[in-house]
This record gives structure tokens, sequence and C-alpha cells, in this order.
């Protein structure tokens, strides 16, 4: 069904690397969520409103905010897909991000107020009508909101959308929700002990950690969250494919909105090769990103010696020494600069998070390690912070 919809309504459907077909994916289920969440609150708060029940009532005032949010996601779909310009040359991307910020709070607004709505009941409790329509509407809404959920899992998989795979998981917890309400009613009614307030409850407080967490998934990626483990792989496997590269290092992204992310990666090769033809492989790799995984990416060239032997047995030395204080720890840009008293080993070392150490601190244990076997090197270290997950060689 999902696959026959999106074929009908978005055109060019397969090409989801295009920041125009993603917004048209976005804005198609926006339009489809209105549709259908404006049903099911128009059914429920009719029922609700006959029956007395507020946990009805309550579900009916979700889905209105399901609307609302739908809504306010399609507005940012279609904000986000604004050109660049001079003003923001990076784009408008985060307005989906912004739009799911606005969703949250509105989410958490509508749970407070329903909050105390069903204290209220449960403190005055009064008798629900119960009805075989009460039950077919609510188990109508169940099997749409399944439907819905799968729809939103399926388009926010297609354009890796958070936005989307927030709402398929906000029709999850519409199905629980209500799953609970009708359970309630039947219980209700066979045992005359009022759940109402009870359940009514349950959904308010259920809305307001929805919208708690969804507030955390839209502000996360615009206060700059690291990017996943799996991604970081992905282009580590990607430059590391070109024979040409040795290593990388010092890998930063930069999200400005889905389909608009920036990199920039530092690249070793050997120094020994010809600078022209290692600035061409540079610029096949920031091609290949572009090209096919729509990554703007910039690649620094750090030319390394490997025939001097002396260095590249250093270089091992010191991998092995930083290794040996945390398995994580790497070194990269090491100059050895010999003198008649002394030899300086110059390289950077990323400090890890983790690791409970201060820069000062690790720059003194790497130190003392190497002066245990070389009493005659001292190194000078600079520390760097990781903006990516360590991902192993």
């Amino acid at each position: 069904m999902t696959d026959f919809l999106t074929k009908k309504f978005i055109k060019d459907h397969e090409n989801t690397q295009n920041s125009i077909v993603r917004a048209a994916y976005g804005k198609f289920a926006g339009t489809v969520g209105i549709i259908c969440n404006i049903i099911l609150f128009l059914l429920k708060i009719i029922i609700g409103t006959l029956s007395n029940s507020v946990s009805i009532t309550a579900d009916a005032v979700n889905n209105l905010s399901d609307a609302s949010s739908s809504i306010i996601s399609l507005l940012g779909f279609k904000l986000a897909e604004k050109p660049a310009d001079t003003e923001h040359p990076y784009g408008h991307g985060r307005y989906e991000y912004l739009s799911g910020l606005t969703v949250a709070v509105l989410i958490i607004v509508i749970g407070v107020e329903l909050l105390k709505s069903s204290v209220e009941k449960i403190l005055n409790p009064s008798e629900v009508e119960f009805s075989a329509v009460l039950v077919c509407i609510l188990v109508f809404s169940i099997l749409l909101k399944l439907w819905m959920m799968v729809f939103n899992k399926k388009l926010g998989k297609k354009i890796n959308s958070t936005t989307l795979e927030a709402t398929s998981a906000d029709s999850r917890n519409d199905v629980i929700s209500t799953s609970a309400v009708l359970i309630a009613s039947i219980i209700s009614h066979f045992t005359n002990f009022e759940l109402d307030g009870i359940i009514g409850l349950f959904v308010a407080v259920f809305i307001l950690l929805s919208g708690v967490g969804l507030i955390k998934d839209t502000i996360d990626p615009m206060l700059g969250s690291a990017p996943s483990e799996e991604y970081v792989k992905e282009i580590r496997d990607k430059i590391m494919s070109y024979p040409e590269v040795l290593g990388m290092h010092d890998l930063m992204i930069h999200d400005y909105g889905p389909c608009r992310k920036f990199a920039s990666v530092h690249v070793e090769m050997a120094a020994e090769e010809d600078v022209i033809k290692s600035h061409d492989v540079i610029d096949n790799i920031e091609y290949d990103f572009l090209q096919n995984d729509g990554l703007h990416m910039i690649v620094h060239y750090d030319p390394i010696l490997t025939k001097d032997s002396i260095t590249t047995d250093l270089r091992k030395e010191l991998s092995d020494i930083v290794k040996s204080i945390h398995p994580d720890l790497t070194i990269h840009d090491l100059r050895v600069v010999p003198g008649t008293t002394h030899t300086n080993l110059v390289f950077d070392c990323v400090n890890l998070y983790h690791l409970n150490m201060s820069d000062a601190e690790l720059k003194n244990k790497i130190s003392a390690l190497v002066k245990e076997k070389h009493s005659d090197y001292n190194c000078v270290i600079t520390i760097d912070k990781s903006y990516a997950p360590v991902t192993k060689n």
C-alpha cells in the first residue's frame, strides 16, 4: 500500500538523495497524517462527548495534536526545501528540526492539559456510556494507527528522516494508548469499576513522555550531536578503499539538515608520491562523496614518510605506547627532528572524552613512557579532540 501511494503521488520517487524528492516525501507524509488524524479526532471527540469519557476525549485531543504536528511537519519540509541564499549559504534544512521542536512543545502543552482533566475525573468520577459504536471507533482507530506506524516508518527509512521515524513512533504510542482506552471501557462496563480517569491519566503521561523524547531528538542535531558510529565507519571504509590513502584522522561532520551535511577530514598519503597524483586522488574522494552520498567533503592532504625506516618504526612504536594507555588512542602527523643532544618527536594525539585524563596528564603519561625507552627523546605533543566516534582500523 505504501509503495503504491508513493509511486502514484511522488514524482521520481526512487531518487531519495534529491532534496526536492525528499521534501515531496515529507510533504506527502504530512498530508496523509493530517487527513487521518482529523478523521480520528472527529470520530473520537463525538463518541467521547456522548459517552462522557475523559479518556476517549483525551485520546481525541491526542489525535488533534498529531494533526497539528503533521501540519507543522508539512510546513517544516516546505521551508527546508528552500535553496541556499546569501544569508543562509548552507541552506534551510534545519527548518525540519525546528518544526519537530515546535511539535514537541505542542505535545507537552496538550499533555499537561489532559493530565489536569484526568486528575479531575479521578477525584470526581462519573459513569461512561458504553456502546458497540464506541468499540468500533476505537478498533478502527487502532487499525488506522497501525497502518500509519508502518507507513511513516517506511518513508522515514527511505529518506532517512528522524521526523518521520518519530511520527511512526508516535503512531505506535497511539496504538498502545487507544488499546488501553478500549480495554478500560470494556472492563468498566462489565465490572462497574470506573477506570476512565485512570486511563486518561495514563494517556496524558504517555503524551508527555513522547513530547520530552521528541524534544531531545530534535534538539540534538541542532546542538551538534556526534554522528553515528555506523555513519563514521561508512565514511572511513570509503576513504580507506583508495589504495593511495594510508590513514585518516580529524574527521568532522556538520549537520545543516537532512541531505545537507558537510565534512572535513585529514588523509595520510606517501610523501614520496607525486603531489599532482596525490591531489588527483583527493579530488576523486571529494567527488565520490558528493555524487554518491550527497556529502560535501573537504579532504586535507597529510604527507607521511614511508621509505624512512626510522620514522616508520617510531610511528609504530608511538602508536603501541599510546594504545597501552587506552586501545582507542591514536597519533598522527609525526615529525622527527634530530639534534646534537636530543631528538624531538613532534606529533598529535587524539584525547578521548571517556578517558578521564586531562590533556596535560595525557601528555605527561606519553612522555614518561617514551622516556623509559628512549631517554634522549623529547615529545612535543599537540592534543586533539575527537568530533566523531572512534572506529577500528
